[in-house]
């Protein structure tokens, strides 16, 4: 006896969540160079011609941070969506069927 039968004849189409989880990985690295660039830039930009230095780079660092897992965050939990959409639209299981007495004639 089988515990789950594969209804053949059921087929999602797939939709944008596989579109999604094939560009998460890009969305990953755009998310993490973008933070990583604006703090380079800050230490190029801020190298001589601020006095607090080392104070304005700091908060740029701890902004560039947040930004970044903030970003990670946002894409983990769209990833973790798409693929619950993607496993839910695989193929359809039939459990084994359980007789009902009354099933013609429901109890009143």
């Amino acid at each position: 006896m089988k515990f789950l039968r594969k209804l053949h004849n059921r087929v999602e189409p797939p939709g944008i969540e596989l579109r999604i989880l094939r560009r998460l990985p890009g969305l990953f690295v755009a998310a993490t160079a973008a933070p990583l660039t604006v703090a380079w830039g800050a230490r190029l930009w801020l190298a001589d011609s601020v006095a607090d230095t080392s104070k304005n780079i700091m908060s740029i660092d701890i902004f560039c941070f947040a930004v970044g897992l903030t970003a990670w965050t946002a894409l983990l939990t769209i990833g973790i969506g798409s693929l619950v959409v993607h496993i839910m639209k695989g193929p359809a299981y039939a459990a084994d069927s359980y007789e009902v007495s009354h099933s013609d004639r429901p109890k009143e």
